[in-house]
């Protein structure tokens, strides 16, 4: 058998630069901001949302419900910093309400 070349690197360390290497951040980045928001706004304001979608830093959020869009519009600025702590880095620049 041959022997192996082990470093002994963690595996975060080894997916961290596989996504960097593979410019898949801007991807993952998406992934992960549908589900902060699903998290985040909990199981009332998911039955409304009927899309989610991150373009250039702009999170757009398509909602069914007028009323509950005009109250969360109130909290947006609020609503973007609870997002990027969620997200670890700040991903969302703008949140815009449909």
């Amino acid at each position: 058998m041959g022997k192996r070349n082990n470093d002994n690197k963690p595996i975060e360390s080894i997916i961290r630069e596989f996504v960097i290497s593979n410019n898949l951040e801007s991807g993952l980045d998406k992934v992960n901001a549908r589900e902060a928001w699903a998290n985040l706004m909990g199981n009332g304001v998911n039955n409304y949302t009927t899309a989610i979608e991150l373009k250039n830093d702009v999170l757009y959020v398509q909602l069914s419900s007028s009323v509950l869009r005009e109250e969360l519009s109130y909290g947006n600025e609020k609503i973007v910093k609870m997002l990027n702590e969620s997200l670890g880095k700040d991903v969302v620049k703008k949140l815009v309400l449909r």
